[in-house]
C-alpha cells in the first residue's frame, strides 16, 4: 500500500503535503501531529503575539479546507511511540500502527531545559508552542520584572515585546555578547546598544546560578556572578535540542540531529529527514549542518518531495534568517563564522546597516538590519555563489544592488 506518513505537522511537514501534492503525488499522505489544533505559525509567538494588549489570534498555516482538499489523513493530537522498519509501520499512542511506504520525520526541536537549584518553581516558563505563548501572554497582564535567561533570538524578541508592553526586563546572557552563535561582533554589539536603549537591562558574562522563591513561586534570579535580579517573572530560551528519539530507537544514526544525506534521506532509503531535526551536508558551511529556520523547514520539504517522486539531488539552497526585535529587522543571507572578516556598509546611526562577512577571501554572509534589498540582493548574489572584493563592499559608491543583478558568467 502507497502511504507517505509524515511525523511532524509543523512549518516542515504542513509545506510537504503541499509539494508533494505540488510535485503530482496522487497517493495516500497520513500527517500525524501531537497538538489538539490545526498547524499554526511559530515565529509570531515570540514578536507580534506577546506585544498584542488584546487577545491576539493564532495563525494557521494552512486553512482546515487544505486538508480536505489535498486527501489528508491529518490526525492532531496524536503521538507517535515507534518505528518500525522491518514492518514498515509506526505505532501510535493509543496501540494502533499505520504502515508506510515512504516515511518523514519531521519532528523539529523541543527547547533545552535549565536544570539549577529552584527552576522546578512556578512563574518559570519556555517559549515555543501556541500553550506556551497564551499562557505567558496571559501572565504579562500581571507581572512587574521579568528575567529572560538567555540573548538569542527568541529571548531578545521576547525582550523587546515586553518592553513594548512597558514591563522591567532583564536579560542575562552567559556569554560575553548576545547572539554570538549566529551573528558577527558588529551585530551583538549594535543590538545590544539598541536593547539598552529601549530600557533593557542586559546583563553579558553572568549565567544562572538558582532560583529563589517565595509561596512556591519564583521571585529572584541569581546569576553565576553571585549578583540577585528581582524576578515575579522568568523567560528561559538558551537554545534547543533536535527531537531524534524515534529515528534513534529505530537504528537510524543521529549525531547532532538525524543524519541525513543530500536528498534529505536517512540511512534506511524509505526513511527521510528535515527540518529542525535532521543534520545534512551543508554545501554552503563546508560541513554538516543542523538549521532551525522556517525557510530551512520549507526549502527542505520542496526539496524532499521531489527526492521521494524521484527527483532526487543535492540540496544546495542558501540558508538565511529574520528576526524582529522592536523596530529592528535583522536579516542574515549565508552562515556567519567566528573570525570572518566583517566591513560595515551604511551607518548603524541611522538604524540602516549591513555587516559583509568574508572567508577566505570570499563572501560569505551578509547581515542587514532594516536593509531588506541589501538582504536581497545578498540572497541573489549567494544563491549563484558570486562573490565581491572586499575592496567593492568598502566602496560607499559600489551599488551592491544592482551588481548583484547581473548574470554570472558560463564557464567554458
Amino acid at each position: 500500500m502507497e502511504n507517505i506518513v509524515i511525523v511532524g505537522n509543523g512549518q516542515a511537514g504542513v509545506q510537504l503535503v503541499d509539494s508533494l501534492r505540488a510535485e503530482g503525488y496522487a497517493g495516500k499522505i497520513t500527517l500525524l501531529g501531537e497538538e489538539n489544533q490545526l498547524p499554526y505559525q511559530r515565529p509570531p509567538l515570540s514578536k507580534d503575539y506577546l506585544a498584542a494588549g488584546s487577545q491576539p489570534q493564532s495563525l494557521p498555516l494552512r486553512a482546515a479546507s487544505f486538508y480536505r482538499d489535498n486527501t489528508v489523513d491529518s490526525r492532531l493530537g496524536v503521538q507517535v511511540i515507534a518505528v518500525d522498519r522491518r514492518t514498515r509501520t509506526v505505532r501510535l499512542g493509543d496501540g494502533s500502527e499505520v504502515e508506510y511506504s515512504k516515511l518523514v520525520l519531521a519532528t523539529g526541536a523541543a527547547n533545552r531545559e535549565l536544570t539549577v537549584p529552584g527552576s522546578d518553581l512556578a512563574g518559570i516558563h519556555g517559549l515555543r508552542t501556541l500553550a506556551d505563548a497564551e499562557v505567558v501572554h496571559a501572565r504579562l497582564d500581571t507581572v512587574r520584572s521579568i528575567v529572560v535567561v538567555g540573548a538569542g533570538f527568541i529571548g531578545l524578541e521576547f525582550a523587546a515585546a515586553a518592553r513594548q508592553r512597558g514591563i522591567d526586563v532583564t536579560v542575562l546572557e552567559f556569554a560575553d555578547r548576545p547572539m554570538g552563535r549566529a551573528v558577527s561582533p558588529a551585530i551583538s554589539e549594535y543590538f545590544a546598544d539598541a536593547h539598552r536603549r529601549a530600557g533593557v537591562n542586559l546583563q553579558l558574562g553572568d549565567g544562572i546560578a538558582s532560583f529563589e522563591g517565595r509561596n512556591g513561586h519564583v521571585t529572584t534570579v541569581v546569576g553565576t556572578t553571585g549578583r540577585s535580579y528581582p524576578a515575579d517573572f522568568v523567560l528561559v530560551g538558551i537554545g534547543v535540542e533536535p527531537r531524534t528519539e524515534l529515528a534513534s530507537a529505530a537504528g537510524l544514526p543521529v549525531q547532532n540531529g538525524i543524519t541525513v544525506d543530500a536528498a534529505m534521506c536517512t540511512m534506511d532509503p524509505d526513511i527521510f529527514a528535515l527540518g529542525d531535526c535532521a543534520n545534512y551536508p551543508n554545501r554552503h558551511a563546508g560541513a554538516r549542518t543542523r538549521l532551525e529556520s522556517v525557510q530551512n523547514a520549507t526549502d527542505q520539504a520542496r526539496h524532499t518531495a521531489k527526492a521521494i517522486v524521484g527527483e532526487a539531488e543535492e540540496y544546495a539552497v542558501l540558508p538565511w534568517f529574520w528576526s524582529q526585535q522592536g523596530n529592528l529587522k535583522l536579516q542574515i543571507a549565508g552562515l556567519v563564522r567566528p573570525g570572518d572578516q566583517t566591513i560595515v556598509r551604511g551607518e548603524p546611526a541611522t538604524g540602516k546597516f549591513s555587516v559583509f562577512c568574508f572567508r577566505d577571501g570570499e563572501l560569505a554572509a551578509v547581515e542587514s538590519v532594516n536593509q531588506p534589498a541589501d538582504h536581497m540582493a545578498a540572497r541573489r548574489l549567494l544563491g549563484q555563489r558570486r562573490s565581491l572584493s572586499t575592496a567593492q563592499a568598502r566602496d560607499p559608491e559600489f551599488d551592491f544592488r544592482n551588481y548583484s543583478k547581473l548574470q554570472p558568467a558560463v564557464a567554458g
